[in-house]
């Protein structure tokens, strides 16, 4: 499993980054051929564009989104028109995973009426328990945010990444995490500032939350632009004895290939046309 960071800048995109976005890529056969599958994980406001260097956008075969935020999901709304008004014709429907409601939240923020909304696009499915995509095996687990959402465990070539999602410090998180090839876990909170409970992490609680859950390797993102990142890495780093770096775009961690070593990690060069 190849995880490629698109976008991630918490809460809003910064100057040198999209919104939260992440490429999974895994060989398999479903029975007509082995292929790359690619999946999104999420898909936050700024990152549809960036995805171009990355990846055929036409070329995903499903997205997964953690919540309803901005941003991690506005940017659907312009795929919707990639795939509809593609000159190369409509593109088939392809599977969007979120919370309950997530196709009339995707129609409002595109002022759609609500049938069809998008539903010509994409087929919606309510988060409902753990689903399989290609090599792909996804566990939705809810966590701790105000409004619905998960914390994602998937498994491919395996090897286990966790994605935090957006939440604050619980058994759901550390249920994600626990023996994980590759923790990514969102940094939105530094320590001592006024942080209200059940919303996000500070790099504390993220590595904490490695440590306890036996996590091999922990990548902090979603940092906001407002904050320094060397703060919170500094924070993860004090309470976790495992590898630990910052999310930056263009990073790609490979997991799965050599079991016996941590996931490494590489900068991507850009797809040739």
């Amino acid at each position: 499993m190849r995880v490629t960071v698109i976008g991630c800048s918490g809460s809003y995109p910064g100057p040198t980054s999209p919104a939260s976005c992440y490429l999974l890529e895994a060989e398999h056969d479903d029975g007509t051929g082995a292929r790359t599958w690619r999946v999104l994980v999420d898909l936050g406001n700024g990152a549809l564009g960036p995805l171009h260097t990355y990846a055929d956008p036409l070329a995903i075969d499903a997205v997964l989104l953690s919540h309803l935020h901005a941003d991690h999901c506005l940017d659907l709304c312009g795929y919707h028109v990639l795939r509809r008004y593609h000159p190369s014709g409509p593109q088939p429907r392809i599977p969007v995973h979120g919370p309950e409601g997530t196709a009339d939240r995707m129609a409002r923020a595109y002022d759609l009426p609500l049938d069809p909304g998008m539903r010509e696009e994409f087929d919606f499915r309510e988060w409902d328990g753990p689903v399989r995509i290609g090599p792909f095996a996804v566990d939705p687990v809810p966590v701790d945010h105000p409004v619905p959402a998960f914390g994602l465990r998937i498994e491919a070539d395996g090897a286990v990444l966790a994605y935090s999602g957006d939440t604050g410090p619980c058994a759901g998180l550390d249920r994600v995490a626990t023996d994980a090839d590759l923790f990514l876990a969102e940094a939105s909170f530094e320590e001592g500032g006024d942080n209200p409970p059940s919303l996000h992490l500070t790099g504390k609680d993220c590595g904490t939350t490695a440590t306890r859950a036996h996590a091999r390797r922990l990548v902090l993102t979603h940092v906001p632009p407002w904050h320094d990142p060397a703060v919170v890495l500094a924070e993860a780093r004090a309470v976790y004895d495992g590898p630990v770096e910052l999310a930056r775009p263009g990073a790609v961690y490979e997991l799965g290939a050599r079991p016996s070593e941590p996931a490494r990690s590489t900068d991507r060069p850009a797809q040739r046309a």
